[in-house]
């Protein structure tokens, strides 16, 4: 069922947030732009007073809050995830601007849920936290003073997921199939690793970026289900062999 406002399938997860303050001011900048889905991954304090008092008021997006282990746990059920960064890393994603980004997450929000993934006040995201995303969003700033509140830069995406509203058809159903979610992708790449382990193909003493490179290849595409299904197929029938 496509969904009456694409925004409605946008989560926007923060990842070990360590100010229970920046949670509430993240609650308070989502609803603005009419976004309500939050998701947390291990806060360091939540609930917590001082985020009921940052959210101005924000307290239906603070009480339908989700607490996550992991980031897998918060990801589950999505088809498609931006890491928001301002880091650039080797073997990184495609990198998009704010509005890029924006314009993709939409798109395919109209039919399925999809996630913003922001990282710690103080490190920002892990390489490993990034891997788990299809694609990274740099903000453009002072190149002197690059440092953003984590409240802003949440701000700063959903502004733009509001202003790229206009930009999008009235929310037909895709004539795409439909998309392979973030748990069945990634048992799709354990499934891959395990049989590059088995076959010999991959040394355990000897990785190097061997998935890292895996994961990036098929995040540059949206892989539908049955897509997984002939992938995971061929590799359940290569092991058959051996």
């Amino acid at each position: 069922m496509i969904p009456l406002c694409p925004l409605d399938n946008v989560r926007v997860i923060l990842c070990s947030p360590s100010h229970p303050g920046n949670i509430g001011a993240v609650a308070r900048a989502i609803k603005t732009m009419g976004l309500r889905s939050l998701y947390l991954v291990n806060p360091k304090s939540f609930p917590d007073k001082e985020a009921e008092r940052r959210s101005a008021g924000a307290w239906d997006v603070l009480n339908n809050t989700k607490v996550c282990r992991t980031l897998n746990e918060a990801l589950s059920g999505t088809t498609l995830a931006a890491a928001v960064t301002a880091r650039q890393r080797n073997l990184s994603l495609d990198v998009s601007d704010p509005r890029q980004g924006a314009q993709k997450i939409l798109s395919q929000a109209r039919r399925s849920p999809v996630a913003l993934v922001f990282g710690s006040e103080t490190s920002g995201l892990t390489s490993e936290e990034i891997s788990k995303c299809q694609f990274m969003v740099h903000i453009p700033a002072n190149p002197e003073y690059s440092s953003l509140n984590l409240a802003s830069a949440v701000q700063v995406m959903t502004y733009e997921l509001r202003m790229a509203l206009p930009d999008l058809e009235e929310y037909l159903p895709s004539t795409l199939g439909e998309l392979a979610s973030h748990d069945e992708i990634e048992l799709f790449y354990r499934h891959f690793e395990n049989t590059m382990l088995n076959s010999g193909f991959l040394d355990p003493k000897n990785p190097k970026h061997l998935m890292k490179r895996i994961r990036r290849l098929y995040s540059r595409t949206n892989l539908e289900k049955k897509e997984i299904k002939i992938l995971r197929g061929v590799l359940t029938s290569l092991e058959k062999k051996e």
